[in-house]
């Protein structure tokens, strides 16, 4: 499987302004700027884009491991928040709510661990990803 997007920019870095298009069209010529990047611009940026493709990847593949174990999910919620410091995304912290009838609190942290550690997102990042993770 391959899938494509594409950055589109013009001028400066400071002054200059972009957009972001996916091959689903989800993102549609989606606005980016040093405005949404780096202060509370309107549009989004790569690092709220690597953010959700990480919760949602995480989640996924937890609710795989899940399945595997004989238990379905009734809810996962999971924040992804990513940081960027001097250039470099340093840090990823997943945090993850769920329900799951009939499971422990000690098989719910293996399988969220297991998770973390084999969603392929989690695999392509060279940066500290930590885990929190909570039955509600």
């Amino acid at each position: 499987m391959k899938r494509h997007a594409t950055a589109h920019w013009e001028g400066s870095g400071k002054e200059g302004k972009g957009n972001l298009s996916t091959q689903s069209t989800v993102l549609n010529k989606t606005q980016y700027s040093f405005g949404s990047r780096f202060e509370e611009g309107v549009g989004t940026n790569p690092e709220e884009l690597i953010a959700a493709a990480h919760a949602g990847c995480f989640t996924m593949k937890l609710s795989f491991v899940l399945g595997g174990l004989n238990f379905t999910p009734t809810d996962l919620d999971t924040r992804a928040d990513v940081t960027l410091d001097n250039g470099a995304i340093t840090a990823i912290n997943l945090a993850v709510k769920a329900s799951i009838p009939g499971i422990t609190d000690e098989q719910f942290q293996a399988a969220a661990a297991e998770a973390k550690a084999n969603c392929p997102i989690s695999k392509l990042f060279n940066a500290e990803i930590t885990l929190s993770a909570e039955l509600v």
